[in-house]
């Protein structure tokens, strides 16, 4: 069987948003233990000119259904909405996410190569075929954000592991 940009992508979009999902939930249970306002982590950023864990969480369903949805469109823009305040925002956003990437059809991502994409924001633009756009931009900016959202939890003494992060592996029947 061939390597497929759909198997490139949307599976690992899918593992990772669940451990997002998991994130959250360690997230709400750490705040409600010790006594926290949910801005305590919501808010929490790994250094000053960071991002929040809100928008590091937000920023893995922009770079993945959001990066899908912009290749639908030929171009893609940051998403400036405001954060979410709450837990069950976050989590609301990364299921509906979850829901709307099960539902692609495999053709449907492979039938994208080799299609003009854009990267905008304000008057800067990045041009990239499709698949460069999700494998060399979005993909590397969802695991950056992935990534960040964890170590902020774990600077702010979560309980999470490598196994959180991981999320649910792909493995041989």
């Amino acid at each position: 069987m061939a390597f497929t940009l759909y198997a490139a992508t949307i599976p690992a979009y899918l593992q990772i948003l669940g451990s997002m999902s998991g994130l959250i939930d360690k997230a709400e249970a750490h705040c409600r233990d010790q006594g926290l306002t949910a801005d305590t982590l919501l808010g929490a950023r790994l250094a000053d000119d960071m991002h929040p864990f809100a928008y590091q969480v937000k920023s893995t369903v922009v770079h993945s259904l959001g990066a899908i949805e912009g290749v639908r469109k030929g171009s893609f823009s940051p998403d400036t909405s405001p954060l979410p305040t709450d837990f069950d925002t976050l989590r609301d956003r990364v299921a509906g996410a979850v829901k709307a990437l099960q539902a692609i059809d495999p053709a449907e991502i492979d039938g994208f190569i080799g299609r003009d994409m854009c990267f905008e924001f304000g008057s800067f633009r990045m041009d990239f075929t499709a698949e460069d756009f999700l494998l060399s931009f979005s993909q590397p900016n969802f695991y950056f954000h992935a990534t960040t959202a964890y170590a902020i939890l774990r600077m702010k003494g979560v309980e999470v592991g490598k196994r959180d992060f991981m999320g649910q592996t792909r493995r041989k029947p």
